[in-house]
């Protein structure tokens, strides 16, 4: 039973690694409550589903910017320094956020400043901490160390926001945020009582960082061809099969239950995620990791794919109660959905971690958080133009098993990927 359990040998090995998954996961679960708190706020300040649409836009253009930039200076400098005082400026903008909601704020300008310097210091928080990981394993426990940061990260991603809405609706958003800055201390003691982790000495590094050295990261991976794909495949998946926008219909047009049936479709994925994680023993040990990054991702379409067929056989009559044979066949399929995607990210993690040397470790993972944060945006702003004409079960349909064509064609194309051996990594 234990080789199939995910593998705790990380946490036993390495205290540091221990302390920081610790950390991370219950700063995780208080990031996860607010963000369900302040999308609360603004919509409750401005009665529009718009403004809350708006809060997006501020997180994610400071996180493309100091993604990229956030990994050039991880790469110059000491990253538990660099981690550090990108968590203070975080657990700074939470007491804000306390702060003003204690304070009876009416202005959801300052919200909107707080997420996107809240957003901005993510991103360069993100890439110092996944740079460090390497530098506490050996690279052999790398993919069950990714398996525990999945499965912790997703656990948060599923309680955090039934937290964080009853919280809200119990004491209010103040005790909502004064409960994630209390939560976010876990973090901060474990980077703490982490020891120095400088970047290794490199002949290639410029002497100070800026705008070359984020443009010598991406030229370093457009000469890279498997760390390249990991980039592209994930694009591929995201882009064309990413369902969320769907959610909101499901309830009301689909299969019934209005938005508590769009909270279950939207939590299976979520679920399915841990799921993977907690049984993810005999992976962990996978030598051709290009294979089950490949296998991974056509499982995720065409997981997507049966979802829409569920909602094409329904049709969008609006039933009046909930179809519960349907909506257990949608949940079915993206449980599946969301266990291939968690398997893909440990692999693909896996890969930059591995495969790219120290020194361009940070500025790699920064263009991870942009694709991470940019390529469901993308696909979200794709399906939903296409669900307008072709409605939500067709765009399902379609996009999944478009993903999984052009996955196929990918790595048809580059076969080194297909090929990739964890024994002998090759960037």
């Amino acid at each position: 039973m234990s080789s199939l359990v995910v593998d705790m040998t990380p946490l036993r090995v390495s205290p540091a690694f221990r302390r920081l998954w610790w950390g991370l996961s219950v700063s995780n679960l208080g990031t996860q409550l607010t963000v369900v708190a302040v999308g609360l706020q603004v919509y409750d300040l401005t009665g529009s589903t718009f403004s809350v649409g708006v809060l997006g836009l501020c997180a994610l253009v400071p996180l493309v910017a100091f993604g990229l930039y956030g990994g050039a200076v991880v790469d110059h400098y000491d990253r538990r320094r660099v981690a550090l005082v990108a968590s203070v400026v975080s657990w700074v903008v939470v007491l804000g956020l306390a702060v003003q909601a204690w304070s009876g704020n009416e202005h959801v300008g300052l919200l909107y400043a707080l997420v996107a310097v809240q957003s901005a210091a993510g991103a360069v928080n993100g890439p110092a901490r996944t740079a460090i990981i390497p530098r506490l394993l050996d690279p052999t426990l790398l993919p069950a160390a990714n398996a525990l940061q999945t499965t912790g990260w997703n656990v948060a991603l599923t309680v955090g926001p039934l937290l964080g809405a009853g919280l809200v609706a119990w004491l209010g958003y103040g005790a909502a945020y004064t409960l994630d800055a209390l939560l976010f201390t876990f973090a901060l003691a474990a980077l703490l009582r982490l020891p120095p982790v400088p970047p290794e000495p490199s002949s290639t590094r410029r002497a100070r960082v800026g705008l070359g050295s984020v443009v010598d990261g991406l030229r370093y991976l457009g000469t890279q061809r498997n760390v390249r794909m990991t980039f592209a495949v994930d694009l591929v998946a995201m882009i064309t099969a990413s369902p969320r926008v769907l959610f909101p219909a499901v309830g009301l047009l689909y299969l019934g239950g209005g938005e508590t049936t769009t909270g279950v479709v939207t939590a299976a994925v979520a679920v399915g995620a841990v799921l993977a994680g907690v049984f993810s023993g005999p992976l962990v040990h996978v030598r051709w990791q290009g294979r089950i990054i490949t296998v991974a991702i056509v499982v995720w379409g065409l997981a997507i794919a049966g979802f829409g067929a569920v909602l094409v056989t329904v049709r969008p009559d609006q039933p009046d109660q909930v179809l519960w044979g349907a909506l257990a066949l949608a949940v079915l399929m993206l449980v599946v959905a969301g266990a291939s995607d968690a398997i893909s990210s440990v692999f693909r993690q896996s890969i930059l971690q591995t495969a790219t040397p120290d020194d361009m470790r940070g500025r790699l993972q920064g263009v991870f958080v942009v694709v991470v944060a940019g390529g469901p945006r993308l696909g979200e702003l794709l399906l939903g133009g296409l669900a307008t004409r072709v409605g939500e079960g067709w765009t399902a349909v379609v996009g999944g098993l478009t993903c999984v064509v052009l996955v196929t064609l990918l790595v048809r194309a580059q076969r080194s990927f297909w090929s990739y051996d964890a024994h002998h990594p090759t960037p």
